[in-house]
């Protein structure tokens, strides 16, 4: 099939966002064979192998250059005519039950929103707490009934149309292969959420370097349970509680600066 920016016709499809996911993006794909469509979607500036891989697994392939997460989810909304979508990430893994389970619910459930729990990986270790399990994400969409809020370009919010379900069955999620990646994407994901308290004429008040990140540790650590994770819960709610409460406010005093 051509490469195009309108894409026909189908009951379910699945869209990847993607971008130098080659190590995931066959994996990933080789899970979506349930839905009647896998488009890939990637960056034109992609300079590794992924958009290669993607179309000799099968899927169809829509350009569109890279502005925020939001914006590129929306963008798929836009072209790709499905009845439903289902966007999974390159290094999340759909299993055969919640396959099954997805199928069945488009075909016979009136909600027009369905949130999926995952198991969520991180340097090989499977996080039980600290809001890593159920860790529901609202990904599988009624097309016309959903839309990305744009003030939300990281860590996005969906805004539904009618009601919406809980699957019951998991979705998996490598977060991170190593902590190296962590780091990296923590970083970006913070210069992501610093652009949109910008936009919303937020102001990096003293209080809120301090406030923020204790306010995420203590969220993290002791009302979602992270300290029964053992140290990897500990480091993970002081990490969270640096890139979450204090880089992004950081990040305006430097551009204020």
């Amino acid at each position: 099939m051509p490469e195009s920016t309108q894409l026909h016709a189908v009951c379910l499809a699945a869209v990847v966002l993607a971008k130098d996911v080659a190590l995931h993006i066959e994996p990933c794909l080789a899970t979506l064979d349930f839905a009647d469509l896998k488009v890939v979607v990637t960056d034109p500036a992609n300079d590794d192998e992924t958009t290669q891989r993607a179309r000799s697994a099968g899927a169809m392939i829509l350009r569109r250059s890279f502005d925020n997460f939001a914006g590129q989810r929306n963008a798929a909304l836009e072209a790709v005519e499905a009845d439903w979508i289902y966007f999974v990430d390159a290094d999340e893994r759909v299993t055969p039950e919640q396959a099954a389970e997805v199928r069945r619910v488009i075909a016979e459930r009136p909600e027009v929103g369905w949130w999926t729990p995952r198991h969520n990986f991180i340097a090989g270790q499977r996080v039980r707490y600290g809001g890593f399990y159920p860790d529901y994400q609202l990904r599988l969409l009624k097309r016309g009934h959903a839309r990305y809020d744009p003030a939300r370009p990281v860590h996005e919010v969906v805004l539904l149309d009618g009601p919406a379900g809980h699957l019951q069955n998991v979705m998996i999620h490598y977060n991170y292969d190593n902590w190296a990646q962590f780091h990296a994407k923590q970083r970006r994901y913070a210069r992501f959420e610093s652009q949109a308290l910008r936009a919303r004429g937020v102001k990096p008040w003293p209080h809120k370097f301090i406030r923020q990140p204790l306010r995420e540790f203590w969220r993290r650590y002791v009302t979602l349970q992270g300290y029964k994770d053992g140290w990897l819960g500990l480091k993970l709610a002081v990490l969270l509680g640096f890139y979450y409460g204090f880089m992004p406010h950081w990040g305006l005093l430097r551009r204020e600066g």
